[in-house]
This record gives structure tokens, sequence and C-alpha cells, in this order.
């Protein structure tokens, strides 16, 4: 058993290494592969090797010859990834695990591990569980929530993976003091503020009514605008002074950011006041009711081993709870709306083109909480409603009940639906360059426009991506000639670029 460090009272973290769930989707997507392979020093660095070809992990020492390739999206050739195996050495050492790529392995999974996506140990056969397999199907990307909601539902502080002094489940604490805040008559029925989210990320305990309490008397002293030196002093007694080496601003940023990303993508939290505040999304009551009932008390487990098939179990029930709370088209056109107001026109083109760089992280509130490729198609959606407001735009992602998107549709349908003079464009967009592109998406987009075109003849798709390869174009070319369908191709620039030229309808371009 690898050596551990004492416990402590710490601040929340789940990782530092994978922040992004589709970068964690996209290593499972890899290593999924390997599935009841033994897990070796040799292994490791193979699979290290695999996430270095697609760009997945990307060390510094490479040529700009490498970079370009990461940036367009094309493989690397298996050279080029022996050489920067060679060139890069890990100087990098994980407990229970050599020093080098076995390390980096660990650090890479070891929230996969702890989330019961994939179990493993040096020396073992790696074992997906049941809903790790989901997540890793790249070809359904709406079980991301499903996944996601199945493993924070369970998840507990004080685990044999992670061993922290702490004793809560992060989800059940941050639903519980929601709940008691909005049923407080003194406050504004919209949850806690991001500032007081360190609290919750230090808290003992799972007593959600002492924390209800704090809050209260925070609030009772400084509104809702407590400053950080007033909200750190608390987090300072929590922890026995546990932050004092760390950025003020770690604590009150950016471990806020890492674990509000995670509770999203459960979609039961949604975002008001333009990102001040974190409140429960009201489309999930009846999930919200289910999970509190269901998981406030749980099992402690003694073993890593325990606790992985615990938290790994499929809750059929959770998941298939439905939806109870309806919201028209009218009110869903209304939410669009008040997003395409809310973010100007530059705020917008801005944050499009930032989602095609190396950094794509957005410093917006709201924006910020969004993956990225679900940020996409809602900046999308939102830019054809700036430009062109006769265009009636539907989107299909799953949407919260602030109109923000929660989780990609199911894969039987287009991503936006845009509807102008009874002529229809389905958009589909993408961040996937080179040839994945005809890979994962030209194949089930012709056959969304086919379906699409039964009932609406006059239908064509633009299909959207930072860089277009040119198998894509040749597809295009393909399924116009065979089927008659109508692709059009567009870099995200060139198709921004057109909604700046001044152009009023849609298939104008």
């Amino acid at each position: 058993m690898p050596i551990r460090h004492s416990n402590q009272f710490k601040p929340l973290l789940f990782t530092t290494t994978v922040r992004n769930p589709e970068r964690l989707k996209g290593m499972l997507s890899v290593l999924k592969d390997y599935n009841s392979e033994v897990l070796t020093n040799i292994l490791a660095e193979k699979v290290a090797g695999e996430l270095i070809k697609i760009g997945l992990y990307q060390p510094t020492r490479v040529g700009d010859e490498i970079k370009e390739k990461w940036d367009a999206g094309l493989p690397l050739l298996d050279e080029e990834v022996t050489v920067i195996l060679q060139t890069n050495p890990q100087n990098h050492k994980e407990a229970g695990f050599e020093r080098g790529w076995a390390s980096r392995f660990d650090t890479w999974f070891k929230l996969a591990k702890e989330l019961g996506f994939v179990y493993y140990d040096m020396g073992q056969p790696m074992e997906f569980s049941a809903i790790g397999l989901k997540l890793a199907d790249t070809e359904h990307p709406e079980f991301e929530q499903q996944a996601f909601l199945n493993a924070f539902a369970k998840y507990q502080r004080n685990n044999p993976l992670r061993r922290v002094s702490n004793e809560n489940a992060p989800l059940i604490l941050l639903l519980e003091v929601i709940k008691k805040i909005n049923a407080d008559p003194d406050f504004n029925d919209a949850g806690i503020t991001k500032l007081e989210v360190p609290l919750l990320l230090t808290w003992k305990d799972n007593n959600a009514e002492a924390l209800y309490q704090k809050i209260k008397q925070i609030r009772a002293e400084y509104k809702y605008e407590p400053s950080w030196e007033v909200i750190l002093k608390e987090v300072d007694e929590l922890t026995g002074g546990r932050h004092a080496s760390m950025p003020d601003r770690t604590i009150m940023v950016e471990y806020v950011d890492d674990f509000l990303r995670k509770m999203r993508l459960t979609g039961l939290i949604t975002s008001r006041g333009f990102g001040k505040f974190v409140d429960l999304n009201k489309k999930e009551i009846a999930k919200i009711d289910y999970v509190l009932e269901r998981y406030s008390q749980y099992p402690k487990h003694t073993t890593e081993r325990e606790y992985f098939d615990y938290i790994s179990s499929i809750d059929e029930k959770l998941i298939s709870i439905e939806r109870v709370y309806e919201t028209d088209i009218e009110e869903e056109n209304r939410l669009l709306q008040k997003w395409a107001t809310h973010f100007d026109w530059s705020t917008l083109k801005t944050e499009i083109l930032k989602l095609t760089t190396s950094r794509p992280s957005s410093s917006d509130e709201v924006l910020s909480l969004i993956p990225s490729p679900l940020r996409l198609e809602f900046l999308i959606s939102l830019a054809v409603i700036s430009k062109l407001p006769s265009v009636i735009v539907k989107p299909n992602y799953i949407s919260d009940d602030e109109g923000l998107p929660s989780s990609h549709a199911p894969g039987n349908g287009s991503d936006i639906e845009c509807e102008q003079k009874e002529k229809y464009t389905l958009l589909e967009v993408t961040l996937l360059n080179g040839v994945a592109q005809v890979q994962r998406e030209m194949a089930p987009i012709s056959r969304h426009l086919q379906d699409f075109k039964k009932d609406h003849k006059d239908t064509s798709t633009f299909f959207i991506a930072p860089v277009i390869h040119a198998d894509t174009i040749r597809w295009a070319d393909f399924i116009k000639h065979k089927d008659g369908l109508d692709i059009v191709n567009f870099s995200i620039s060139d198709f921004i670029a057109k909604l700046d030229s001044g152009i009023s309808e849609l298939r104008s371009f």
C-alpha cells in the first residue's frame, strides 16, 4: 500500500491536472482500449504515447512542427512520439508508482479512479466500470451528465483514495445548504454566493445546518459582499491555517471554479445573478430530492476497492428520473434573448474565437463554468440571434432553468436548428480538427440532415469547426453528389466574419 500523509482538514480541490471534463472523457476513451490489461511501467508509457499522439497531453520540449500538428488536430507519427517520450522524461513521483511515466499516469487518472470510472493498481489488470465505459463513449456525449451525477451523488471527502479529515459529501452538503438558505424569508431565494463557496470547500463535517447558520451570520454583517479577508479568516479557522501557504486567489477563485465546474456536470445546479449566485436547477428538483433522500446518509469504507465498488455502481433510478419541470418554447426563447442581450457582440465574438486557441478558458463568471464544446453551441446560438434577430434559433442541448446549457443533446439530432422564411438551417458545431472531423462527425451529421429533410424539404446544414479539414470538404462534395444533401463547411472565424458582414439572411451565406 502507498504511504499516506497524516489526515488534515483541507480545502477541496478535485484535481490540478484534469480540470475540463471533455479532457477526462478523451483520456478515458484512449485508456479503454487497454481495459483488462495489466498496468506496468511499459503500458503506462504506451498510454502516454497515445495521449501525446493526439495532443491530449502536450509536453513542453517539442518543436514548432509538432505544435502545429497538435493545433491542426493532426495525429503525430509513431517516430515523433518516441522522440518526445525520450526528450521529455518525467521527473514526477506519486505514492505507489515509480518515478516517471507511471507516476504521470496516476496523476492523469487518479480522479477517474476516485469517481468510480476505472480501477487500477500497478501490476494488476485495469478495470473499467460500466459507468466509466459510458463516460468514455464518444458517440453518446449525453452520457456525461449521467456518469458525473452518479459519481458526485456518492462522492465523499474522506474516502480511502483521498484520506483527509473533512467528513462530508460535497454535493449533498451544497444541495442541503442551498435548500435551507432558499427557505429563509430573509434571503432572495437565489442560493449561495460564489464568495461563500470557500466555506463549503473547507467545512469539516456534514452539518448543513451549522454551515447555513455561519452564512446567515456573515450576511447579517456584510450582506452579500463580504471581503476576501472575512471569508479567509473563517477558512483559516476551519483548516488550522492550511490555506496560509496558498495565494488568496487560489482559495477564493481557482478552487471555487474547479468545484462549481464539477458540480454543474451533474445538472443539479445553475448560476443566477449572471454568475454571482449558485442555486438549484428547478428543472431537476425531482432528482435533487431523490439524491438528498438516498445519499444524505452514506456508508463508510476502509479500502480503496470497497469505495470504488460503491461509487461505481450505477443507480438506475437516479439516472432514469424524468424532469417534471415544463418550460414552453416562448420561455426558452426569452432566456436565449436574455443571454444574447447580456453578452454584447464584441464579447460574443471574442469568446467564440478564444475557443479556437490553445487557451480556450473564459474569465467570464458564467461561461467559465460551461465545458468548451457546450459553450461553443451556446455562443454560436447567441451569435446568430444577435446578428440575425429574424432567425428562430433552437439549440438542442439540455438547458437548466436559467437557459444555460447543462448537457449535450442525445446523439440523434443536430446541435442547433434555425428557421428563417420557411428555410431551415442545421448548425453542427465542433472543436475537433483534423481527420477526426470525418471519423466522428460527418456520418451522423449527414444522417441528421437526411432525417430532418423528411419533414422540412428546404434544409441545409452548416458544419462549423476551428479549421476545416480537406477530407471534410471531400465528404461534403461526396454526400451532395450521392444523396443530394447540402453540407456547407465554415471555419469558426469565417462563420463569425459572415455574421459580422451585415448579411440579413442565414442562407445568404
